[in-house]
């Protein structure tokens, strides 16, 4: 029996490692689909970042409450998870609690630890879904936002919440009938009584199971064990195609997010080439007018990255491979959106969904390409059969969804490189930017008037207020 266990529990681990590996290749050529970009400088900085913000949840400390109940979460399932360590190897050479003679006098403390996360687990997981569906936290609910009116983002979030209940309500009640069979001694449960004392949270379950025969008992505890190890295997699986992507990609995603300061905008290094080659300046490559300002180098052709192809962007191949990878680390927690201005003011603009957007095009990209060849092209792009005109020109840049995210995701480079598309591609631009535009290049400034004006208003400044 314990022979067929092994077999059995092999295969399921191979299953889900080559379900992970697939979809990890799949995502990697989704993020790939974007253009290169060098983020590899600042390392230290960088790791510095991701310390305090991937991992240490820097952002989410704004809201304390929200804060903690995250961060139990978060431990809850790192430490949870070591757990599993024991369990593999169980599941491979047919052992039982393998750690536990080993480690006796520490062993207990562990899974101690272990049932009090999984505990805080579970009830942060119930509060969760009473603020979806109970006290209904605007920024989550379908009717507040386009992007969530589609049944998959909903679904999404409150399937991992259930199941994540689920799994903590498996891992308890398995440590539970475990402790009765070992109390009466049944066969290799038996063999650490004395050994094993009873757990800190399951022994309040204990009653549950007290009742039940040796063979119910053994039952019990055998499904609760395979559906506690099957379940953290499937999960691991899915999160690959869930908004919760971000529990392995909001780390690289950190370590990687824009260091300049925020307001900061890239300016086109080929624009500036063009305008310097128009006054008859020859560009220095290794200007800082012609470097990217996040430090990329041009190519072999002299060329920086954001000259080849088109100006802006209009489909998922114009963007940086760090605002793809951005899309798939985004939860859709909706606090970009909730802090933008335009979407309080009733603007059509929300960044979660720029991002979904995003996120989705490239999906849609990739699985055209696995289907019809490298070279097709469904005639579609991020810019007009996803997101709008009338989205992109109601940001007003202010870098409060940058500011906002949890995970240093950027909507407002994705924005400005779509307006930019269609300004200089398109040529297409509202009546009031054109004259703004008019203005800065003849006036050096966005009003209509002289450049020897500019300072006049300083003149009055030392004159004294009159009563």
């Amino acid at each position: 029996m314990h022979i067929v266990q092994q077999i059995l529990f092999a295969l399921a681990l191979a299953a889900a490692a080559v379900i992970i590996t697939r979809r990890v290749k799949y995502i990697a050529s989704a993020i790939n689909l974007g253009r290169p970009e060098d983020r590899s400088g600042n390392a230290a900085e960088r790791f510095q970042v991701m310390l305090l913000v991937a991992f240490g949840q820097k952002k989410m400390f704004t809201n304390l409450t929200v804060a903690l109940m995250h961060l139990v979460i978060y431990l809850g399932f790192v430490i949870i998870n070591l757990e599993i360590l024991e369990i593999i190897i169980d599941g491979l050479l047919g052992t039982h609690r393998v750690f536990a003679p080993y480690i006796a006098p520490v062993y207990p403390f562990l899974i101690n630890v272990f049932e009090v996360l999984a505990f805080g687990v579970l009830a942060v997981c119930v509060v969760f879904l009473s603020r979806r569906y109970l006290t209904r936290v605007p920024r989550l609910q379908a009717d507040n936002h386009e992007e969530m009116r589609p049944r998959w983002p909903r679904l999404d979030a409150t399937l991992i919440l259930v199941f994540e209940i689920v799994l903590m309500i498996a891992f308890l009640t398995w440590n539970a009938s475990d402790s009765v069979l070992r109390d009466r001694g049944v066969g290799y449960y038996g063999d650490l009584k004395g050994v094993v004392p009873d757990f800190l949270i399951s022994q309040y379950l204990k009653p549950l199971f007290t009742g039940l025969s040796d063979t119910a008992l053994v039952a019990y505890e055998r499904f609760s064990w395979w559906f506690h190890i099957l379940g953290i295997l499937f999960f691991a699986a899915y999160v690959t195609y869930s908004k919760h992507l971000h529990i392995g990609l909001a780390f690289p995603n950190v370590y990687f997010s824009d260091l300049q300061p925020k307001g900061e905008m890239k300016n086109m290094p080929s624009i500036t080439k063009e305008v310097q080659l128009a006054l008859g300046i020859q560009p220095d490559a290794n200007s800082p007018e012609t470097v990217e300002a996040d430090g990329s180098q041009p190519n072999e052709n002299g060329e920086q990255p954001s000259d080849i192809g088109r100006f802006g962007a209009k489909d998922v191949p114009d963007l940086s491979w760090v605002d793809v990878m951005g899309a798939f680390s985004c939860t859709q927690c909706g606090r970009c959106t909730a802090a933008c201005p335009a979407n309080i003011t009733g603007k059509k603009l929300s960044p979660r969904k720029i991002m979904m957007d995003t996120r989705w095009r490239a999906e849609e990209i990739i699985n055209n390409r696995q289907q019809h060849g490298a070279d097709y092209d469904d005639g579609k792009s991020l810019l007009g059969d996803y997101t709008t005109v009338e989205e992109i020109n109601a940001c007003t840049t202010c870098q409060a969804c940058v500011n906002a995210c949890p995970v240093n995701i950027n909507p407002l480079n994705i924005i400005l490189q779509m307006r930019r598309f269609k300004v200089m591609e398109d040529a297409q631009a509202p009546a009031s930017w054109n004259a703004m535009f008019s203005n800065v290049e003849n006036n050096m400034a966005p009003w209509k008037f002289s450049p020897s004006d500019r300072f006049n208003w300083a003149a009055q400044v030392n004159e004294p207020v009159s009563k």
